[in-house]
């Protein structure tokens, strides 16, 4: 099946630079598109459509939604852009130069609105300390749960995207003691092992994929990121659906049970959109969906 390979593809590579694109110029954007599809390898860059940029071309987009407004106790802020692209590579430097040309390809029909830089810490680990993506589905298990199948020509091979810019209190965080931590997070530091005994309010446990009716398994591809407004964790999540993130997202924010995740203790969300990463087709990324007549 044809997806865009970059979405599963291992090891996650040293660096990547997601950028965040508005539309400016409603007329122009098919040209831009079609500008775009021809630098699009799935690979080093990746593309994702947000609801928004659908909306403009007057088409649906079957699953795509814009993030979503949660009335609960800790804030989710929906950052729903029109367009994502996300590169991945070795040199920052490279992805810098790649990023700065593509801004110019796609103008003006789109206007850079935001930007981030990630980077792998420590082979995989968040810049707490501990392991991330640990349950992560693995192989086929991780096509399962995150390419769409059985949906028709130019859906099948997609892919749905969260984001989620999150912002760590790293100094609070390392103040509390190891066993604090452990249990905020549901593993311990020292061996990544998950506690039995955590509570309630353990990240692992709001998240655990097969708690969930159906079960709600996504392929997680974050990254650290550091810049001005602080460091955390640039968060992705894949699913063949948004489902799965939305429900996890909820039962996180306490609207399920009124517990909220441990997490929100010391980090919060800065971002959040939703963003459909179309497939890959003979000719490269395939936008029939998006750009139907």
């Amino acid at each position: 099946m044809p997806f865009q390979q970059g979405l599963l593809a291992t090891p996650v590579p040293v660096h990547a630079r997601h950028l965040f694109f508005a539309i400016e110029t409603p007329e122009a954007l098919p040209a831009a598109l079609d500008a775009l599809a021809a630098e699009v390898d799935g690979l080093r860059l990746t593309l994702g459509i947000g609801a928004p940029l659908a909306k403009a071309l007057n088409t649906c987009v079957q699953g795509l939604k814009p993030f979503p407004q949660l009335d609960a106790a800790v804030e989710n802020p929906s950052t729903q852009h029109a367009l994502w692209l996300w590169l991945r590579g070795e040199e920052r430097g490279d992805l810098y130069l790649r990023a700065q040309a593509l801004e110019q390809l796609l103008a003006p029909a789109f206007s850079l609105v935001d930007h981030v830089d990630g980077f792998l810490h420590q082979g995989g680990r968040d810049l707490t300390g501990y392991e991330d993506g640990t349950e992560n589905p693995q192989d086929e298990e991780a096509v399962d749960a995150a390419i769409l199948a059985g949906a028709g020509p130019g859906l099948n091979g997609s892919s749905f995207a969260a984001f989620q810019l999150w912002k760590h209190d790293l100094q609070y965080f390392k103040s509390l003691p190891q066993e604090t931590q452990d249990n905020i997070i549901g593993r311990r530091l020292s061996d990544n092992e998950e506690l039995d005994d955590a509570p309630a309010s353990a990240h692992v446990k709001r998240t655990a994929q097969e708690s969930f009716e159906p079960e709600a398994f996504m392929v997680r591809r974050s990254v650290s990121w550091a810049d001005t407004r602080g460091a955390g964790l640039a968060f992705v999540a894949l699913g063949r659906s948004l489902d799965a993130f939305e429900v996890q997202l909820r039962r996180m924010s306490g609207l399920e049970d009124g517990i909220i995740d441990a997490l929100y203790r010391f980090s919060r969300p800065l971002t959040g959109g939703y963003y459909w990463c179309p497939p890959m087709g003979e000719a490269g990324v395939d936008l029939s969906q998006l750009l139907q007549a």
